[in-house]
């Protein structure tokens, strides 16, 4: 259980400085191109010691929260599905060229929720592992990425006003930090099919991989 502590700590602490207080120097030695490979090469790393701590850890069973529980995690994970889903189309946040120009755009789909849609789906997709109260193990996970997540969404704002400046404050006058739910009815059809499609795909492979069965699936049999 230890291990897995160590590992999710370095998964967070590497992304919090590799993205924060080492980037610039970072940049400036490896280059643009240079950073990316190494920010994934160190992401991927440290997220396959998470994989290998978790599966080596005792589940140390809490007993879980029932039917309740599973009712409001499934009805967690649908958003958190449609955000993520959405948050990959016209996103500011993300190193692409057109960042400047998305961040001077009107909001439109996911972003009239919340300016972080990625990380607010990964935020609910942690907070409805928690709710579950299924293990210590999946408590100790769910945490740190719930923790990345959101502080790190914080976090990202800083950066994104020093890198972008005046767009990235226009961006922030007119998003949100906090999800706003009434924005979910003008997300679009294209987030909606896509994340209810990633949320029964998900749900389907949990039982083979995870050995529970999840979501719509704890109460479909096929």
């Amino acid at each position: 259980m230890l291990e897995l502590v160590a590992a999710n700590a370095a998964f967070v602490g590497t992304h919090f400085a590799m993205s924060h207080p080492l980037r610039p120097a970072m940049a400036k030695a490896l280059g643009p191109v240079g950073f990316q490979l190494v920010y994934s090469l160190v992401s991927l790393a440290t997220l396959a010691w998470v994989y290998f701590a978790f599966k080596a850890a005792p589940p140390a069973d809490l007993g879980g929260s029932g039917e309740a529980g599973w009712i409001l995690a499934t009805a967690l994970t649908v958003p958190a599905m449609i955000l993520f889903a959405g948050s990959l189309l016209g996103n500011p946040a993300l190193p692409t060229p057109l960042a400047e120009q998305q961040a001077r755009a009107e909001p439109k789909g996911v972003f009239t929720i919340t300016r972080h849609p990625m990380m607010w789906g990964f935020g609910l997709w942690a907070l409805s592992h928690m709710i579950l109260f299924w293990s210590v193990r999946t408590m100790i996970t769910a945490f740190a990425i719930g923790f990345l997540a959101l502080v790190g969404a914080h976090m990202q704002d800083r950066k994104k006003r020093e890198l972008m400046g005046e767009a990235w404050e226009q961006w922030e006058s007119r998003t949100s930090y906090w999800p706003r739910l009434s924005g979910f009815a003008k997300a679009g059809a294209v987030p909606w099919l896509l994340g209810l499609t990633l949320f029964a795909g998900l749900s389907w492979v949990h039982l083979p991989m995870g050995g529970i069965p999840a979501g719509i699936w704890r109460w479909i049999s096929l």
